[in-house]
């Protein structure tokens, strides 16, 4: 199965301290995110990827360059340069027709980082969405989940809110059929405002929980707090 990677964004959160190179790329510890990232979907057990890119795509596939070249022939790594901005569900689509795909794609966002769980959500049957718990769920959005594991509803993020509010959150992988996609060619579209919501209306997007660490570094005092936890796992493994 395709991991399809989302990792075209323009980072502008994250400008003012990672600004000479895209958000995938942003150094952790001195080491690019992408290349840690890359390294963790590989020791799960993924080997089959399409990075989906659009602001400033050389850099990025300079990396790929050089991470298929020390694989090799065990690890399949291509990308897509968009045009134009496609939006995470248009990027999605757009590949899905490009490269001909079909039955289910896994697809996961550069900039969030999850301990484990990709297995999980390979060898679950239906369309899912990985979840995880929150201790504020303020500056995500949260998700609605029934007693049998359906989705139910997606509720907008309230970053003025004083209140912490735990629950969960989209955890920022998926495995979606592409058949899903087939009404959506060439147009940008969100999957998180617009193809979600939708599945989970219909009941055809069930959770799955993860467990563990989760950083989305997309804003400075995530991505520092990345950089210091990341620091300290190496530091304890060595």
């Amino acid at each position: 199965m395709q991991m399809l990677v989302l990792a075209g964004g323009f980072g502008k959160r994250l400008k003012d301290v990672v600004n000479d190179v895209p958000k995938p790329m942003a150094p952790i510890n001195g080491i690019p995110l992408l290349k840690l990232q890359l390294d963790h979907w590989i020791l799960q057990g993924q080997r089959s990827f399409i990075f989906l890119l659009y602001h400033q795509a050389e850099t990025i596939i300079e990396l790929l360059i050089q991470q298929s070249s020390f694989y090799g022939n065990l690890i399949t790594i291509d990308w897509i340069v968009e045009n134009t901005p496609l939006g995470t569900g248009g990027s999605v689509s757009n590949a899905i027709h490009k490269r001909g795909l079909t039955d289910s794609v896994l697809i996961a966002n550069a900039d969030t980082w999850l301990d484990g769980g990709l297995q999980k959500i390979s060898n679950s049957k239906s369309a899912v969405i990985g979840v995880i718990k929150v201790e504020n769920t303020a500056r995500y959005g949260s998700i609605c989940v029934d007693r049998d594991g359906n989705i139910t509803e997606f509720v907008e993020k309230k970053t003025n809110s004083k209140f912490n509010a735990p629950g969960i959150i989209n955890a920022g992988i998926y495995k979606l059929p592409t058949s899903t996609f087939f009404g959506a060619v060439e147009r940008e579209f969100s999957l998180e405002t617009e193809l979600l919501p939708q599945l989970a209306r219909n009941k055809l997007l069930r959770e799955v929980m993860l467990e563990g660490e989760f950083f989305d570094i997309g804003i400075p005092k995530d991505y520092y707090r990345f950089c210091d936890w990341y620091r300290l796992k190496k530091e304890n493994h060595e």
